[in-house]
C-alpha cells in the first residue's frame, strides 16, 4: 500500500519542502489531515524545472509505442492504488464513493485514450511538399511535422481531484505531445496528489523515462505557482479553476521576457434555452434533469447549468412549479474545501438580494458546516440585461431562471451573455426554425452546443470540446478534454532540403511509421 508523506516528488527523488507547513482538511468537518507536507519554493521549482528541461529532448524523441506505454504504466500505476486512493480523495473532497470511482475510470480511460492516439501518429500532422525542381521558380523539398513545445506546468483542480488533476486531461496530453511535466498539488487534495505523483513516477521509472519527465510541488499561497509559471524552461500552462487564479498566471506568462501561453479554463455559467415546443410538451421532465444536473455533485462542475431563459407563457409557469418541487426534495451536499463553500454562500447571498431578482426554490436545509443548499432564482431578460453582475458564476448548485417576453428578447439573451463552455437548447421539432436562428448566435457564444441533454456530463471522445470563447477559456481555440487537447502542447516544424539520414521517421520516403500523411496534397499512407 502507497504511504502519504507530505513530500514533493522531484523527478525521481522525494524532496521534504520546508518553506511551509500544510495539512489537508476533512471536507465535511474541516478537521486537519495527517501528515503535514512540507511546503516548497522556487528552490524545488528550479530543480523541478531544471530536471524537465534536461529531460525534454530525450523524452519528445521517444518512439510513439513507448510514450504509449508510459501513459498506459500510468493508469495501471494508479488503479493499483486501490481503495487508498478512492477513501483519500473522499476524505479530502467529500465527494461520494462511487463518483470519486468514475472519476477514476474516467481518469485512466483518458490516459489510454491519449496512448492510442500516440500510437496513431495522426497527430504528427505530417506534411510533404515534394521538390519541383523544373517549376519556374523551383520549388525545394519541404516537409513538415508537430513537434513538443516543451515542459509544461499543470495546476490540479479542486473539482476534480483525478480527472483535471495531477494525472488529469493536461498532464495526460501533454505527456502524450512529448511535454515533461511539472505539476503544482492543490492545496484542496494533497494527499490524493501525492498518491496519484507516485503512480506516475513509479511508471517513469519502471518505463525507463528521463528523470526529469515528471515532478510534482506542493506550495502554499500564489508564490510556487507564480514562480512555477515564470520558469524560462516552461513553455505552456494548463490550469483549470477561477477566473481571478487564471487571469493571475496568464498576466504572468504574457510579462515574462518569452510570453508563453495559458490554457486557462475558467467560469462559465452555460446558458440553457427551454423552445416553447419542448416547453409545452415536457416542461416537467425538463424540469426534474435540470435539478439533476444543477445538484450532480454539489453543483461543483464546470459546464453546471446556472442559466436557464425562456419566454414567458403557461408553460413556463408548469415549468417553475415543477422546478419547486424538484429542488425542494434536493438534500444539501458538502462541497470541496471551506473557502468554496464560503464562497458559494456569498454568491447565493448576492443573488438574493439583487434588484428584480426573486427566489423559485431551496433545497433541503444544510446540516454540515460546509454544506451548500441548492438555491434557483428568477428574474426578467430586462432586469439581466442591465445587470452585469447577473452573469457572475456562483460555483454550487444555484442558477437563474430568465424571463423573456418574445423570441427577440430570448435572442437579446443569448447575444448578451459572454463566451460559455456550453450551450443547451431543449427543442422539438416545431422548434427547429427558431432554435436554428439561435444556434448562430451560440456558435459563436459557447464550445459545445448540446441539444434535449444536459451539460454536466462531458465525454472523453474524439470530438470533445471542452472550452469556449472568453471568460469559459483564456483561448477559444483549444479544448481541455478530448483527444484534440493535445494540439495545445505541439508546434509546426518545417524541415527545407534535409537529408533523408537527418528527417524524423514520420517524414521519411517511404513512410516507414505507416503513418496517414498529406503528400503533394493527398491525403494517405505515402
Amino acid at each position: 500500500m502507497t504511504t502519504i508523506t507530505g513530500d514533493m516528488l522531484i523527478g525521481r527523488t522525494t524532496v521534504r519542502g520546508s518553506t511551509a507547513t500544510l495539512r489537508a482538511i476533512q471536507a465535511a468537518t474541516g478537521e486537519e489531515i495527517d501528515p503535514p507536507f512540507g511546503g516548497g519554493g522556487e528552490t524545488e521549482v528550479q530543480q523541478a524545472c531544471d530536471l524537465a528541461a534536461q529531460a525534454f529532448d530525450t523524452y519528445r524523441e521517444t518512439t510513439p509505442e513507448a510514450r504509449a506505454a508510459f501513459l498506459e504504466a500510468i493508469a495501471t500505476e494508479i488503479e493499483a492504488i486501490g481503495d487508498t486512493l478512492i477513501e483519500r480523495a473522499a476524505l479530502e473532497s467529500g465527494l461520494p464513493t462511487a463518483r470519486l470511482q468514475g472519476e477514476r475510470g474516467r481518469t485512466t480511460g483518458q490516459l489510454r485514450l491519449f496512448a492510442k492516439l500516440v500510437r496513431d501518429g495522426r497527430w504528427v500532422n505530417a506534411t510533404l511538399d515534394t521538390a519541383l525542381p523544373d517549376r519556374a521558380p523551383p520549388r525545394p523539398d519541404m516537409r513538415m511535422r508537430k513537434i513538443a513545445v516543451g515542459p509544461v506546468a499543470v495546476f490540479g483542480a479542486s473539482n476534480f481531484p483525478l480527472a483535471f488533476s495531477v494525472a488529469g486531461g493536461d498532464t495526460a496530453s501533454a505527456l502524450a505531445a512529448g511535454c515533461p511535466v511539472v505539476a503544482k498539488a492543490h492545496p484542496g487534495h494533497l494527499g490524493t496528489s501525492e498518491l496519484v505523483g507516485r503512480a506516475i513516477q513509479k511508471a517513469a521509472i519502471a518505463c525507463d523515462m528521463p528523470e526529469g519527465v515528471f515532478s510534482l510541488v506542493v506550495g502554499a499561497g500564489i508564490e510556487i505557482g507564480q514562480a512555477l509559471v515564470n520558469h524560462p524552461a516552461i513553455k505552456a500552462v494548463g490550469f483549470t479553476g477561477s477566473r481571478a487564479g487564471g487571469l493571475a498566471l496568464c498576466r504572468t506568462a504574457a510579462a515574462r521576457p518569452e510570453p508563453i501561453p495559458v490554457y486557462a479554463e475558467m467560469s462559465s455559467i452555460n446558458p440553457m434555452f427551454l423552445m416553447p415546443a419542448a416547453l409545452t410538451a415536457r416542461g416537467g421532465d425538463i424540469a426534474r434533469g435540470f435539478i439533476d444536473s444543477l445538484t450532480m455533485g454539489v453543483g461543483q462542475f464546470c459546464t453546471n447549468p446556472g442559466l436557464v431563459i425562456a419566454v414567458d407563457s403557461p408553460a413556463l409557469a408548469q415549468f417553475k412549479t415543477a422546478v419547486t418541487e424538484a429542488v425542494t426534495a434536493k438534500a444539501a451536499g458538502t462541497m470541496l474545501t471551506p473557502g468554496i463553500h464560503q464562497a458559494y454562500r456569498h454568491g447565493v447571498n448576492e443573488l438574493a438580494a439583487a434588484s428584480g431578482v426573486s427566489q423559485i426554490g431551496m433545497g433541503v436545509a444544510a446540516n454540515g458546516p460546509h454544506d451548500a443548499q441548492a438555491a434557483v432564482f428568477e428574474t426578467t431578460a430586462a432586469t439581466f440585461l442591465k445587470s452585469p453582475q447577473l452573469q457572475e458564476e456562483v460555483f454550487g448548485p444555484a442558477s437563474l431562471l430568465v424571463v423573456c417576453a418574445d423570441d427577440a428578447e430570448m435572442r437579446a439573451v443569448a447575444e448578451h451573455v459572454s463566451g460559455q463552455l456550453t450551450a443547451t437548447l431543449q427543442i422539438d421539432p416545431a422548434d427547429y426554425a427558431a432554435a436554428g436562428a439561435l444556434l448562430r448566435v451560440l456558435e459563436r457564444k459557447a464550445g459545445r452546443v448540446l441539444v434535449n441533454g444536459f451539460p454536466t456530463g462531458v465525454e472523453v471522445s474524439y470530438a470533445m470540446v471542452h472550452g469556449g470563447p472568453f471568460p469559459a477559456t483564456s483561448d477559444s481555440r483549444t479544448t481541455s478534454v478530448g483527444a484534440s487537447a493535445i494540439e495545445r502542447y505541439l508546434r509546426p516544424v518545417c524541415y527545407q532540403n534535409l537529408p533523408q539520414e537527418l528527417l524524423d521517421a514520420s517524414l521519411k520516403d517511404g513512410n516507414p511509421l505507416g503513418l496517414w500523411r498529406l503528400v503533394d496534397g493527398e491525403l494517405g499512407r505515402a
